[in-house]
């Protein structure tokens, strides 16, 4: 078996910082977290929200926390360190080898869909940001983990597509592009549901956009190698 993750991102149009972050922590008992936040408003404020929920995220992960834990403790992090004046979405993808199960923590109005061998679902129901309320629960799910599971999630710039046009991105046309690929495949993935919606806001994105994909995919090494690859513009 092996675990693969794409991410796309891209900044709001003329903005030289995306207030987007995403990272990728390995879990000490095996497996592996990816981690989206998306930090309120947008430009370098928006980017140092969202990093620091990140990486305080992936030190907690790294430390063998819980994914629960982790997201009420980024809460409590956020919200002691900008005096609940400031809200970042989060969001947590774990392939837990520990327990052998996907675990999924959501503080955000964006969707995860996950596609496995017999349909796709979709996990939306509405949960507060963390960082501003000071009482805050994430929304958990955990499910076994299969050979073949795609999961997906995204921030809200690609949500909003073409609303500052008059437009509006075809959620059904997400879901197709899902479909249509296997497990394998997630830098596409992740790269098509981010060029769909750049198209959408005719390439002058209204918001940071970040599409992360992970695939449950069935191989067998005789060595395990870890490989990450990444493409930074400047």
């Amino acid at each position: 078996m092996e675990i693969k993750i794409g991410i796309a991102k891209t900044n709001k149009y003329a903005v030289s910082f995306c207030g987007d972050s995403a990272e990728v922590a390995e879990r000490p008992q095996g497996g592996i977290t990816v981690i989206l936040a998306d930090g309120q408003g947008s430009g370098k404020a928006a980017k140092n929200t969202s990093s620091l929920v990140v990486n305080k995220a992936a030190a907690l992960i790294a430390d063998g926390a819980r994914d629960g834990a982790v997201a009420r403790a980024v809460h409590d992090y956020l919200y002691a360190v900008k005096d609940g004046k400031v809200s970042s979405t989060l969001t947590l993808i774990s392939a837990d080898l520990d327990t052998n199960t996907i675990v999924i923590s959501r503080n955000s109005n964006c969707p995860v869909i996950i596609k496995d061998e017999y349909c796709i679902n979709i996990y939306d129901e509405d949960v507060s940001s963390i960082g501003v309320h000071k009482r805050m629960k994430p929304v958990m799910y955990q499910f076994p983990l299969e050979v073949g599971m795609i999961l997906v999630s995204y921030s809200d710039g690609i949500q909003s597509a073409g609303r500052k046009k008059g437009k509006s991105i075809n959620f059904e046309k997400v879901l197709e592009i899902i479909e249509d690929n296997n497990a394998e495949d997630v830098s596409f993935i992740a790269d098509s549901i981010l060029e769909y919606a750049l198209e959408i806001d005719e390439y002058r994105p209204g918001d940071d956009m970040t599409v992360v994909v992970m695939g449950i995919c069935d191989t067998d090494y005789t060595h395990k190698i870890r490989r990450m690859n990444v493409s930074f513009p400047c």
